[in-house]
């Protein structure tokens, strides 16, 4: 199935998605939600140092200049190395090609609904040029610390906690499949004071360019990551990809998921619910075998949202904290 296919976006670490050298290019800045995009990711910190929209290049947006094209963008700014894609689906597939042409490492795609051939095409080239796609249907990913891009956080990081402001200096990554559910747990776990330390809205389209698994290895890697959060939904394979992943890169840190679709899986097969790619049907993976996959690993089911923070008080790393 073509949702089933593997991301080619395995090249650039989870570390390299933001840090404190991240120059932003933004194409459609001149639109409605590409303006509110440059407000919202410059009140999180992240530098956006140009935008591209064809026609309109001489302009400024809140002071930051407008480029015909992505080259001439670059040529200005050769410290940009990621574009954020706020142009309608149908556009998305010139405008990503014209980013990774011009050497782009990373590509955030808010648009939901691109058609799945420009996304093959897409990830096709992306894999080809050692770029990362997080996308399409992302509603952003940050860094506590750093910054977001997209809308994560609403233009703001006060609902995020960094492991560096708590006495345990770790904290969890959450990754999410639903960008509301993102911002949702993030802030419940804020509440509870527990620290993340990355926040990804992977999409929900049936074929994304960043998965769970594509993202595993590299929170393996980083010492201030002690546990990842899972928010998964019905339709597609991405979350049984995460189960075998686990076993292939021997991931030992604790992962808790919460699958959503307990009530979409009671509409007739077929039916769409939510996300492009939550569909109810026999060759999709339902919440049962999402669930059963990620038991067989190890993981930790949590049947509603907020049993998420009870699991992971339970974790040897927070409970040596709340006893130091």
């Amino acid at each position: 199935m073509a949702n089933q296919i593997k991301s080619q976006n395995t090249i650039h670490s989870t570390h390299n998605l933001l840090d404190r050298t991240t120059q932003v290019m933004i194409q459609g800045i001149t639109g409605k939600e590409g303006q509110r995009a440059l407000e919202w990711m410059t009140q999180t910190g992240i530098a956006v140092v140009a935008g591209v929209t064809p026609g309109k290049g001489g302009q400024f947006v809140q002071s930051i200049p407008v480029y015909n094209t992505v080259a001439q963008a670059i040529e200005h700014h050769p410290g940009i190395t990621l574009s954020a894609l706020y142009v309608p689906p149908k556009f998305v597939l010139g405008a990503a090609q014209e980013a990774i042409t011009a050497g782009v490492r990373t590509l955030h795609i808010v648009g939901e609904g691109v058609p799945s051939i420009d996304t093959l095409k897409i990830l096709e080239l992306a894999g080809q040029a050692g770029c990362r796609v997080v996308g399409p249907s992302s509603i952003g990913f940050a860094k506590t610390g750093i910054g977001a891009v997209g809308s994560l956080g609403g233009g703001s990081m006060d609902e995020f906690l960094n492991p560096n402001d708590h006495p345990s200096k770790k904290g969890v990554a959450v990754l999410s499949k639903s960008g509301g559910m993102a911002n949702t747990i993030a802030n419940m776990l804020t509440q509870f004071e527990i620290p993340q330390t990355y926040i990804v809205g992977i999409g929900g389209d049936r074929l994304l360019g960043t998965t769970f698994a594509d993202l595993l290895p590299d929170l393996a890697q980083d010492d201030q990551t002690a546990a990842v959060v899972i928010i998964g939904e019905i339709g597609g394979a991405y979350e049984e990809m995460l189960a075998q992943a686990i076993i292939k890169t021997h991931f030992t840190k604790p992962v808790i998921a919460f699958i959503s679709g307990l009530f979409a899986e009671t509409l007739p097969q077929g039916v769409a619910f939510g996300h492009a790619g939550a569909i109810v049907s026999k060759t999709e993976g339902t919440r049962a075998s999402k669930i059963k996959a990620l038991e067989a690993v190890g993981a930790q089911i949590a049947q509603s949202p907020t049993e998420i923070v009870s699991l992971l008080k339970k974790q040897d790393w927070y409970t040596l904290v709340l006893s130091s």
